[in-house]
């Protein structure tokens, strides 16, 4: 999922140029208080929902539900023709409903929400917004640590028991979560260490700020070369042991039992669900 300014509909473009599978036109963070309205002059004008964004999907930030702009925001999402709404800073089932009514009053009751779990109450119950109805979540780390009054690090220290928990409710719920943002967009090494741990805590893909981000976002979530190796050895071996009577195997020298042959094949089924980036 990539961000850029709502009244930069041009990064359209760059955006399927990057190879992201969700662009996001953000009304919210990264367009100042002072040009949200031409923001949403611009984006009702651009009707960017209607380019050829081959099988990228576009959505727009709105501002959190109880401002002064969220109306205002969700009709000209609508306008644009968008795939979706990002509502930031939800915390109750009850609030996703709210914007659920919004979209329906303004003719996307169809389209995708993603619910912005990024403050204390938001992480506290995040297992009732991410089951409200949403298609799927995100975690933001900054604007967690700032409302629980934390100090934000490079290592994640601070955010890990947060992400866990945003991660933990999206796979109650059945819906995918985005990991939190890397905002020193130039410092690869940090994002691909960040992902790449994003991954193993169950996440399903990572906010970006940068094209630049993308490509190292695609990779870290794609099953390795390595990885496939094993999972194909696992569930060879599994399926052999179990024509020979057997419930246990080793393979590689490690026990196999159910729970490892099910991650094998979940493995399996992410790489062979869509083809790797770039392809």
């Amino acid at each position: 999922m990539l961000f850029g300014p709502a009244q930069r509909t041009d990064f359209v473009a760059k955006f399927v140029a990057s190879g992201v599978d969700i662009g996001v036109l953000d009304l919210e963070d990264a367009t100042p208080e002072t040009g949200k309205e031409a923001a949403r002059q611009a984006i009702s004008d651009a009707v960017p929902g209607a380019q050829d964004l081959g099988s990228m999907l576009l959505f727009v930030r709105v501002n959190a539900l109880g401002t002064s702009h969220f109306a205002a925001d969700i009709a000209a999402a609508a306008a644009a023709q968008v795939s979706g709404i990002i509502a930031p800073k939800l915390e109750t089932n009850r609030e996703v409903d709210d914007v659920r009514r919004e979209m329906e009053s303004a003719g996307i009751g169809d389209a995708l929400l993603c619910a912005g779990i990024e403050s204390v109450a938001g992480v506290y119950q995040a297992v009732e917004v991410a089951g409200g109805g949403v298609d799927l979540v995100y975690f933001g780390a900054e604007d967690f640590i700032t409302d629980i009054g934390g100090v934000r690090t490079s290592d994640n220290t601070e955010v890990l028991y947060a992400r866990s928990r945003v991660a933990m409710a999206a796979r109650l719920a059945g819906v995918p979560a985005l990991d939190q943002v890397v905002v020193d967009y130039g410092d690869d090494e940090r994002f691909v260490r960040e992902a790449t741990n994003a991954r193993s805590l169950g996440f399903h893909g990572k906010l970006c700020i940068h094209p630049n981000q993308v490509a190292l976002a695609n990779t870290a979530f794609t099953p390795s070369d390595e990885e496939l190796t094993w999972a194909r050895g696992v569930v060879d071996a599994a399926e052999l042991a179990e024509a020979e009577g057997h419930g246990v195997v080793s393979y590689n020298g490690t026990m196999v039992d159910a729970p490892i042959v099910t991650r094998a094949r979940q493995l399996i089924a992410s790489f062979e669900a869509e083809p790797p980036a770039g392809t």
